[in-house]
């Protein structure tokens, strides 16, 4: 169901304090047909409160229960219901009143509420990729039993469903995934393994939170979104490629059996995905992504260096091994990463300790958030089991 002035739809954004929320709501305010009944964020509660006051949401979670009292206390008056705690999070997912869940939350935090929409027989507009990549199975297959309908946001995933409309998935060859290679692309190999955090978080192209940037230093980040690609468009893991794009304009493509290759192009700006997976079928008028294309850099592609970027097999890897495999994974890439922001441990190291979780785990079937979310904890143990055994070493 697509909005109009006539058929308004109830959207709750979760995230909306975070990059990926923001944006969200410039392009809610743009279109001007949507209701926002539902707002949640992390801890900056002033601005979770301003966000409140102008689009009059019924609910507001914030996460940090330290922000509940200053955060009830600034909306009184308003009619608006405050709740605290991470645990909100998928009750007011699966309680509250809403037509389409955007889930703009960053890591395993973005599973319940994604699993509780799926749950109700919602829409999903997806930017959180921890859900599929945890849990794809298990949400497609409880979608096909509600009627919930899953979207993409991210950039990449939603110029692949783009490029597919009006097509015949079975000739489909392979879908290739488009990456900047982040702020190392062009680093000698032996120099990146001792690059800091301040070094990381330089990416040449997009605005984003610490760990999603991080994330793309290691290429992990496009690893997690050749997983979710899997989930998504259900072809096999082979037939989902990587290459690095450095100006960021090809968000991706796909190439059929007949040779011929679609594109999805545009200046780097979230907004653009946003809006499709909002307004789909339809597209809006919208001035944001407005160039002259003369202007643009070439368009040059370059080949994956296993070398530079040892994550993204590391979570080929673990697509194809299958199961609880991906949990582990994504458990293990926050707590390297959280490790590394920490200068707990080396750059070159997040690969090492990731690898070494995937090592000592033992796949199990991922049909149940229980041994889903016990599999990403795993991951995190095994992560510090590792690095403590070279500390002690």
């Amino acid at each position: 169901m697509s909005p109009t002035s006539n058929n308004p739809r109830n959207i709750a954004l979760f995230g909306s304090t975070g990059s990926i929320g923001k944006q969200a709501l410039e392009v809610i305010r743009r279109m001007g047909c949507d209701r926002v009944t539902v707002l949640t964020g992390g801890s900056q509660w002033e601005l979770l409160a301003q966000q409140a006051r102008e689009y009059q949401p019924s609910l507001v979670v914030v996460a940090d229960v330290g922000a509940y009292q200053p955060l009830k206390e600034t909306l009184a008056g308003t009619g608006i219901q405050v709740e605290a705690g991470q645990e909100s999070l998928p009750e007011a997912a699966g309680t509250a009143d809403y037509d389409l869940c955007l889930n703009g939350l960053v890591g395993v935090a973005g599973l319940l509420p994604s699993y509780e929409a799926v749950r109700r027989g919602k829409t999903l507009a997806l930017a959180n990729k921890e859900s599929l990549v945890l849990a794809g199975d298990l949400l497609n297959k409880l979608a096909a039993t509600t009627g919930s309908t899953i979207l993409p946001i991210d950039s990449e995933h939603s110029a692949v469903w783009q490029c597919i409309q009006g097509e015949d998935i079975a000739a489909i060859k392979r879908l290739i995934l488009t990456a900047s290679g982040g702020p190392f692309r062009d680093w000698l190999i032996d120099r990146i393994r001792n690059a800091t955090p301040d070094d990381a978080l330089q990416h040449p192209t997009w605005k984003m939170g610490a760990k999603i940037t991080i994330d793309s230093a290691t290429l992990m980040n496009k690893g997690l979104e050749v997983i979710e690609a899997f989930h998504l468009f259900h072809l096999p893991p082979e037939q989902i490629t990587v290459v690095i794009h450095p100006v960021s304009i090809v968000h991706s493509l796909v190439e059929f059996c007949d040779g011929s290759i679609k594109a999805q192009l545009g200046l780097p700006d979230m907004r653009l995905p946003i809006q499709y997976a909002l307004t789909h079928p339809e597209r809006l008028p919208a001035e944001f992504t407005t160039s002259d294309i003369t202007d643009w850099l070439p368009l040059e592609f370059r080949k994956v260096e296993p070398a530079r970027y040892p994550c993204l097999a590391l979570a080929q890897r673990a697509l194809k091994t299958g199961g609880t495999a991906t949990a582990v994974l994504n458990g293990a890439d926050e707590m390297a990463v959280n490790l590394f922001l920490d200068r707990r441990i080396s750059f070159g190291d997040i690969s090492n300790v990731i690898e070494s979780a995937l090592d000592h785990c033992q796949a199990a079937p991922a049909d149940n958030l229980e041994a889903i979310l016990a599999a990403d904890a795993d991951g995190r143990r095994l992560v510090q089991e590792a690095v403590t055994a070279v500390g002690a070493a």
